[in-house]
């Protein structure tokens, strides 16, 4: 692995590590806060192999349209009980549950996120 792929898992642990209970994240808005909008992709590669022992909240992250991850049984169950609310579709209610994250929060972040 080089410097770089390291860099940039370690700072996917760390804004995971920052979602706040009871709200969820997608890819793209790890992605962004990495500095690296266009890696969107990566960010759930990376999240996939997150050794177990680091406890990070991994299931606070779904996909840009609330959708939670395929074939992870217990997801739903995990946010439900932090209050997490659902969509009549299965999908997590973005506009009450998505962390919408401060200016000032941006810059506690590694990457140079600009406004989109």
């Amino acid at each position: 692995m080089n410097m770089s792929t390291e860099k940039f898992r370690q700072e996917v642990y760390h804004v995971v590590a920052a979602i706040p209970r009871g709200k969820v994240v997608t890819y793209g808005q790890i992605a962004f806060l990495t500095g690296r909008p266009q890696n969107s992709r990566l960010v759930g590669h990376v999240l996939h192999g997150t050794p177990r022992e680091l406890r990070l909240p991994c299931h606070r992250v779904v996909n840009g349209s609330g959708r939670l991850v395929p074939g992870w049984t217990g997801q739903r169950a995990l946010l439900e009980r932090e209050g997490v609310e659902f969509r009549p579709n299965g999908h997590v209610n973005l506009k009450t549950s998505q962390w919408k994250f401060m200016e000032t929060e941006i810059q506690e972040f590694p990457g140079p996120p600009t406004r989109p």
